[in-house]
């Protein structure tokens, strides 16, 4: 009987141990460095905002399909300790060293910029257009597993606004390149 414990105990702490590794290797840090028109250039990690739109429109895709989300909040006290993390510009190393502080398994390092283009003919109409670029890298061996891209378009009276549906539509697009990459990875 104790032999059956035994093993029932054993087998539990392997099953719960898998789990955990493969929880982590479904969560994900998002660092989209965004600029929308006429704004800065916004990054959470750099100064304490919350996501941006690129970072939140591809957040609630990924959870969708299944994956985590760091949520920023929970890495604050990690980006306070260590000034290196206060910067916009992280390096993938950098990334990949919050992403594992994080227990996280990918981290998704870009850059994203919304931009107005001309009035739309006879009309007070704006066009706006948005493009993200970024890296899907492991965190476990800090490689790049995937170069990722996605653009959105716009059209509306106030530049600011538009730039902010350019970039939530380039944000859709890009989800579904990761989300498609991740699964191929998980395949493995």
């Amino acid at each position: 009987m104790k032999k059956l414990v035994f093993y029932f105990s054993l087998l539990f702490l392997v099953l719960a141990l898998s789990g955990g590794a493969a929880a982590q290797d479904k969560k994900i840090v998002l660092m989209i460095a965004e600029q929308n028109i006429e704004g800065p250039q916004r990054a959470w990690w750099a100064s304490e905002i919350d996501l941006s739109v690129s970072e939140a429109v591809l957040a609630q895709k990924l959870i969708e399909a299944g994956f985590g989300i760091v949520d920023p909040s929970s890495v604050t006290n990690i980006v306070k300790q260590d000034k290196a993390f206060r910067r916009a510009d992280l390096s993938e190393g950098e990334s990949v060293k919050l992403a594992n502080l994080a227990k996280a398994g990918y981290v998704v390092l870009g850059k994203a910029l919304a931009s107005a283009g001309g009035k739309v003919p006879q009309s007070n109409m704006i066009s706006c257009f948005a493009n993200i670029t970024a890296k899907l890298i492991r965190v476990k061996d800090g490689s790049v597993i995937s170069y990722v891209d996605g653009s959105g378009s716009s059209v509306h009276l106030d530049p600011v606004t538009g730039g902010k549906e350019a970039l939530s539509s380039a944000a859709s697009d890009l989800a579904g390149k990761i989300i498609q990459v991740l699964n191929k990875e998980g395949g493995k």
